[in-house]
């Protein structure tokens, strides 16, 4: 239940991200508008065909008498338009993602730079980033057909089929719904689409959370197209609570080498860690580049002291004064200079 209430609270994230950056909620309304018009006059077609398709599709009802044939044909009708408006409920993300690719990157970004880090693009050119996506949604149609055709069926079962079928459709088209909105942050990633659907086959309640309100609310008509920049953005702060375990933004480096920085700029004058030969070594400690023996631009070795006495005149030697006595030297005669 947690993560059920966590993804209705993404949606509320997202619409109110875009409303506080209007200029980013015009600029995805552009595509949304252009597969809007598109959708409109499908759907027309299909409401105005729908009788004619429930009578070639159950021709065995012909000789019915009333009311079942009028019962079974009015069911068929009601499944063909609830399915027409599911399908057309994932099909339009994807087709509006598709038109919208540049201009749904570029808020998605714009939403992940707004909470602190965007991680960088694949560098590949736009017509491939689209052909990924489109391979990516028939990928993600395919499956959610699969679900659909089974949903179909029961959907003729009695009582399930008007009460639990519909409730169990939602979920799953909301699932899906998640899986398309959440490509835009995830093929940035470069996370194929079998990993994104892992990932959010992990957090089911979230999934659902998130799009089972918006497939809701897409059903009524232009809300579809006033709601899909702020599902992208509310789809982009999922993302990052979903791949918060396995993402970590890059940590400035201590030493600053990853910045140019010089680890040793700044360090106090004469303090460990100024680089041989820079102003913060002390004066004659090592690393000066004076007072070092042939260092560039030095002054070479300090010269040799001199010898005692060399260069300078000797005083004359002393001897000791003569003593008077017997067994004194003073009978002896001076030493010779």
């Amino acid at each position: 239940m947690r993560d059920l209430a966590a993804g209705m609270r993404y949606l509320g994230k997202g619409q109110r991200w875009v409303a506080r950056h209007g200029r980013w909620w015009g600029f995805g309304l552009i595509p949304a508008l252009i597969a809007l018009v598109l959708y409109a006059a499908v759907l027309t077609v299909l409401a105005l065909w729908s009788g004619d398709i429930a009578a070639w599709a159950t021709p065995f009802a012909d000789d019915w008498g009333s009311p079942w044939q009028g019962l079974l044909r009015g069911v068929f009708v009601a499944l063909l338009i609830a399915g027409g408006l599911m399908l057309s409920v994932l099909t339009f993300t994807a087709v509006t993602l598709l038109i919208g690719d540049p201009f749904y990157e570029s808020l998605s970004e714009k939403v992940e730079e707004s909470e602190g880090y965007c991680p960088p693009s694949p560098d590949r050119p736009l017509w491939q980033e689209i052909g990924i996506a489109l391979r990516d949604s028939v990928h993600v149609l395919l499956r959610a057909a699969g679900f659909g055709i089974l949903l179909f069926v029961l959907g003729f079962v009695p009582f399930l089929g008007q009460t639990v079928v519909p409730a169990v459709g939602f979920c799953v088209s909301g699932f899906f719904l998640t899986v398309e909105l959440t490509s835009v942050a995830l093929q940035r990633r470069d996370i194929p689409v079998r990993e994104r659907l892992r990932l959010l086959r992990g957090r089911k309640a979230l999934a659902v959370g998130f799009g089972t309100p918006v497939v809701l609310l897409f059903l009524i008509p232009f809300v579809a197209v006033a709601l899909m920049p702020g599902a992208v953005a509310g789809a982009t702060l999922l993302v990052r609570d979903l791949v918060a375990d396995e993402e970590e933004p890059p940590a400035p480096d201590r030493d600053g080498a990853a910045a140019g920085h010089d680890p040793a700029a700044g360090a106090a004058y004469g303090q460990p860690g100024a680089p041989y030969g820079q102003p913060g070594a002390p004066y004659g400690q090592p690393g000066a580049p004076y007072a070092q023996p042939g260092a560039p631009g030095g002054f070479g070795a300090a010269p040799a002291p001199y010898p005692a006495n060399q260069g300078q005149p000797q005083a004359p030697q002393q001897y000791p004064r003569p003593q008077s006595g017997p067994g004194s030297s003073a009978a002896r005669p001076p030493a010779a200079w």
